[in-house]
């Protein structure tokens, strides 16, 4: 494999790697939010949220807890859990490539 190319797939690694990062932080940063009862009406509040339910969109409401806290954790964590697992698999995956 020549420099140029091992150089590449670290560094197309490395963008894997900050994206799911970033998802994750997301997702996990929405479930704080929610636990500790943000305010809604404001505007980070409400990026990060639009943010989150669009990353878990898949993952939303997927479990049916009674408690709203015990689903908003499932569902975001798990698509955080998700995210980070499969980001840090592929550039694993890249960089052995």
């Amino acid at each position: 494999m020549s420099p140029v190319h091992k150089q590449r797939t670290t560094e197309a690694a490395k963008v894997v790697v900050v994206i799911a990062d970033v998802m994750a932080f997301i997702l996990a940063l929405w479930v704080l939010m929610d636990l500790l009862d943000a305010n809604r009406a404001n505007d980070l509040v409400q990026v990060v949220h639009d943010s989150a339910r669009w990353l878990a969109s898949w993952s939303h409401d997927l479990f049916t807890f009674d408690e709203r806290w015990a689903r908003v954790v499932a569902g975001y964590g798990l698509a955080a859990v998700v995210y980070l697992v499969a980001g840090h698999f592929l550039a694993g995956r890249l960089r052995r490539h």
